[in-house]
């Protein structure tokens, strides 16, 4: 019987210790986040750093996540570390395509877009229906500024559905609010 208790006591003290390394891990996870965030921008000034307040806004919707510098390049981690990255990836390049105002530039563009990310078995390809697809096979052909926005809007949904819940669930999330939650209480 008191090797039972024994083995029972060192059981508890093992999952008490790994439990703490594993908020210790995480708040580490947090603070580097944030290092590597903050070096990034750099040239940022004060008011633009990462605050709890704008971290936790993150939280209210995929659009004001992806507004925010920090929020975007949080969640660009998050999703390259699921190997998920081309959602976003298409998603930020069709923002970029929009800004085009050259048709020759735009006509090549829309190419590099339709083999990256469109085309069956592209590098990149994107979960978007048959019809969807063939549209825009046809819409590159004389490129225009919407011609991915059903695909964009579809994109968006995916991620606003699947991969946002899962990034507001993460690891990676949870420890950056602990570590600016942290820093808050420091002063």
């Amino acid at each position: 019987m008191p090797s039972l208790i024994i083995t029972e006591t060192l059981t508890q003290t093992q999952h008490f210790n790994m439990e703490q390394d594993d908020r210790g891990r995480n708040k580490n996870l947090g603070k580097n986040f944030i290092c590597r965030l903050q070096c990034m921008f750099s040239h940022s000034t004060s008011e633009s750093r990462l605050s709890l307040e704008d971290t936790q806004q993150w939280s209210q919707s995929l659009e004001r996540l992806l507004e925010s510098k920090y929020g975007l390049a949080t969640f660009r981690t998050f999703l390259k570390s699921e190997f998920s990255d081309e959602n976003i990836e298409f998603w930020l390049t069709c923002e970029e395509y929009k800004k085009i105002k050259s048709s020759f530039r735009m006509s090549s563009k829309a190419k590099k877009i339709y083999e990256q990310f469109i085309k069956a078995e592209a590098p990149k390809e994107i979960n978007i229906d048959y019809y969807t697809r063939e549209q825009i096979k046809s819409a590159v052909k004389t490129p225009n500024l919407q011609c991915f926005d059903d695909a964009q809007k579809i994109v968006y949904g995916l991620m606003e559905r699947d991969s946002y819940p899962r990034f507001l669930r993460s690891d990676i999330y949870r420890s950056l609010l602990e570590s600016l939650a942290a820093d808050a209480v420091k002063g």
